[in-house]
């Protein structure tokens, strides 16, 4: 059985006060909730800060980034080592990163390897864009992105992963994938894992969708089998719907599985 998964990606948003303000409008209602892990990964600045706010709690903590060396003349950059003592989840090779900062498969790669080196869980993501979807190119990008991504990454490394399917056209856009269309790729990407891992190692693999999810369509997408839980974007900045999300997914997960 595969537990349930709900991670917040807040992006570019909040200051530290914000970030703290917004944890104690949820921490205790996802602290209630049992059977489904809950993520949130706020800016780097807000951390520290609510590392120690969620102390005890049952919500951890992702980064949104990391770098692949763990220190040196890299301006800017945030390493394995500054974050394991933080956070226990770190997205890797999220589209903005991809589109925005010139991230390519390989060094996504780099980044997935640093992260399970030093204890870390990647949330892998991985997602066609507008044109390759409407020339139906969706499992070759997806199959592209996923070969090159975990190259290296071993069958234990792989169990304790998460990776997100996230279509670049429905990221932030209100336009969703249709929760058959979602379950049909993250169906594709565990058939391509069990042909490289096995197909024991691929059923524990923890599979996500992210793209425009909100309250009134979590169901949509969380009540499909292969889909495990969602990456949550502009939707988990709003405390009320982000409890919404896991209570939803909780509940529809907890029956199925």
């Amino acid at each position: 059985m595969r537990r349930p998964i709900i991670a917040g990606n807040w992006k570019m948003n909040t200051n530290v006060a914000e970030a703290i303000a917004l944890v104690r409008l949820i921490k205790d209602d996802l602290d209630k909730m049992d059977g489904i892990d809950k993520v949130l990964c706020p800016p780097f600045v807000s951390l520290a800060p609510l590392a120690e706010l969620l102390c005890g709690a049952s919500v951890a903590l992702g980064a949104q980034n990391l770098f692949f060396e763990e220190k040196g003349a890299y301006t800017g950059e945030i390493s394995a080592p500054m974050l394991a003592p933080l956070c226990r989840y770190v997205i890797i090779g999220h589209s903005e990163r991809r589109q925005y900062f010139g991230e390519t498969d390989e060094m996504v790669n780099k980044k997935v390897i640093t992260a399970l080196r030093h204890g870390l869980i990647p949330i892998l993501c991985v997602g066609e864009n507008l044109e390759q979807n409407e020339r139906g190119e969706t499992r070759v990008v997806v199959e592209r992105q996923a070969e090159r991504c975990l190259m290296g990454v071993t069958d234990s490394d792989l169990e304790g992963m998460v990776i997100a399917y996230e279509p670049i056209w429905a990221i932030g856009t209100g336009r969703p994938a249709t929760g058959e269309g979602a379950n049909e790729v993250i169906g594709f990407i565990r058939a391509l894992l069990a042909k490289r891992y096995g197909r024991q190692v691929a059923d524990r693999v923890r599979l996500q969708y992210g793209g425009s999810v909100t309250a009134a369509n979590i169901a949509e997408f969380v009540s499909q089998a292969e889909i495990d839980g969602a990456l949550v974007g502009g939707a988990s900045l709003k405390a009320r719907e982000f409890v919404s999300i896991v209570d939803v997914t909780a509940k529809i997960k907890g029956k199925r599985d």
